[in-house]
C-alpha cells in the first residue's frame, strides 16, 4: 500500500493504485487460488465493518444494499448486530469463518477519497488483509480494495486509529478488484448468468455459533 507511480501535476493521488506492481501480481494470484479452491456448496461470508453512529444512521439500509449490489451474488452480507446478535463483541470467534471484509470508515468530506477508521476497524482490517478480500467502501466510487489505498497509522498510540487514501485514477476495471470479485464468488455460480441480488434482511442473521474456549 505504497505510493509507486509517478504522479501528474505534482497530484500524490493522481495514480490508478498505490500498490506496486509486484504486489498486485501477489494479491491477484491470492484471490485466485480462493477462487480455484472453493467447493460447491461453500457460503460465502463477508463482514461489513462500521462504526456505531454509522449503523444507527438513517442511511444504514441503503449502505448495505449498496454494498450488496457490488458484491457477487449470494454472499451473505454480515455486520456487528448479525454477527453477535445481542452478545459481547468478540472478534476471535467469528474473523475464520469469514471470507472478506468491507470496512467504511469516516470520509474527510463528502465525496472524498480519504477515509478513517477507528480503532477496532483497524484491528478487524489487520486481522484478513493479508489473506482475505478487504475493501473499503466509498460513496463515489464503490468498493476498492485496500492493496490499491495508501495506509497511514494515526493518533492516539494507544488506540491507534487508520487513514486509508483512495487513488484518484483508480478505476472498477481494475485487475484487482476483478481479482477480488472472483475470490468472493460462489463457486456454483461461477458458469451462472447473471441473478437478482439478495436484500440484506434475507441474509442469514446468525451464521456463526458461539465456538467454546477448547474449539
Amino acid at each position: 500500500m505504497h505510493a509507486t507511480q509517478k504522479p501528474r501535476h505534482d497530484d500524490p493521488l493522481d495514480v490508478a493504485t498505490f500498490a506496486r506492481p509486484e504486489q498486485q501480481r501477489r494479491y491477484i494470484a491470492a484471490m485466485h487460488r480462493i477462487a480455484a479452491e472453493r467447493r460447491t456448496g461453500d457460503p460465502v461470508r463477508v463482514y461489513v465493518s462500521a462504526a456505531p453512529m454509522t449503523v444507527i444512521d438513517a442511511t444504514w439500509q441503503r449502505l448495505l444494499k449498496r454494498i450488496t449490489e457490488d458484491l457477487p451474488d449470494g454472499v451473505e452480507l454480515l455486520h456487528y448486530g448479525s454477527a453477535f446478535e445481542g452478545r459481547p463483541y468478540a472478534w476471535d470467534t467469528v474473523v475464520d469463518q469469514l471470507d472478506g471484509l468491507v470496512v467504511i470508515g469516516r470520509p474527510k468530506r463528502l465525496g472524498s477519497r480519504v477515509h478513517v477508521l477507528g480503532p477496532v476497524a483497524r484491528l478487524e482490517l489487520r486481522s484478513l488483509v493479508a489473506h482475505k478480500p478487504v475493501l473499503l467502501f466509498t460513496h463515489n466510487s464503490g468498493l476498492v480494495p485496500v492493496i490499491d489505498c495508501r495506509s497511514q497509522v494515526m493518533a492516539p498510540p494507544e488506540a491507534p486509529r487508520l487513514k486509508l487514501i483512495a487513488p484518484k485514477r483508480w478505476s472498477r476495471d481494475s485487475a484487482t478488484l476483478q481479482a477480488a470479485m472472483a475470490a468472493l464468488q460462489l463457486a456454483d455460480r461461477k458458469d451462472q448468468g447473471p441473478e437478482s441480488h439478495r436484500d440484506p434482511a434475507d441474509h442469514v442473521p446468525a451464521p456463526f455459533a458461539v465456538r467454546s474456549a477448547v474449539s
